[in-house]
């Protein structure tokens, strides 16, 4: 796999990539998550235009995973990283969060942030095995107490959620 920086025609990818890794919700009793929409091109193409989205190619270059980040107080929060589910199980995830991690060390960002599902396996127990740790109300930030009320808004509080950080 080699991570680079998505190219604007890989846009509708990503957003295909991101309904079939939703696709494992339905599974597990979380229909709304897996029918939920992908982000709009449109913002898509912000997180493009501001250095933010990175994809996994396999070696045809073809994408089968990506991240998309946001800067919040001073930290870089991982906004969506989302694995095909034919390429799930490889570390994907982890070296594109690793990529992060990195150009977070080069910028002297201290610290990756993500707001997850508390009881997803694939979610908070996964992030922890990549070294985030649950943060408590008293250690979120406001931009994150923002995301968390966003979240909120958007119904997401229905199941238990985290906010999360990793020392770079």
């Amino acid at each position: 796999m080699r991570i680079r920086a998505v190219r604007p025609d890989e846009l509708p990818l990503l957003q295909e990539i991101e309904r079939a890794a939703g696709e494992c919700f339905r599974d597990i009793g979380m229909p709304e998550i897996a029918d939920d929409d992908p982000l709009p091109l449109d913002e898509l193409a912000r997180y493009r235009r501001a250095g933010l989205a990175w994809v996994a190619a396999d070696g045809a270059g073809v994408p089968v995973a990506y991240l998309i980040a946001d800067r919040v107080d001073g930290n870089l929060h991982v906004e969506q990283v989302s694995v095909h589910p034919g390429s799930a199980r490889r570390g994907i995830g982890r070296s594109l969060l690793d990529h992060l991690a990195g150009l977070a060390a080069d910028e002297g960002v201290p610290a990756l942030t993500l707001t997850t599902f508390a009881e997803v396996p694939w979610n908070a127990p996964y992030y922890a095995r990549c070294g985030f740790r649950i943060l408590d109300d008293d250690g979120l930030t406001p931009g994150l107490r923002e995301i968390r009320e966003r979240e909120a808004a958007h119904g997401l509080e229905r199941w238990p959620r985290v906010c999360m950080r990793r020392a770079v």
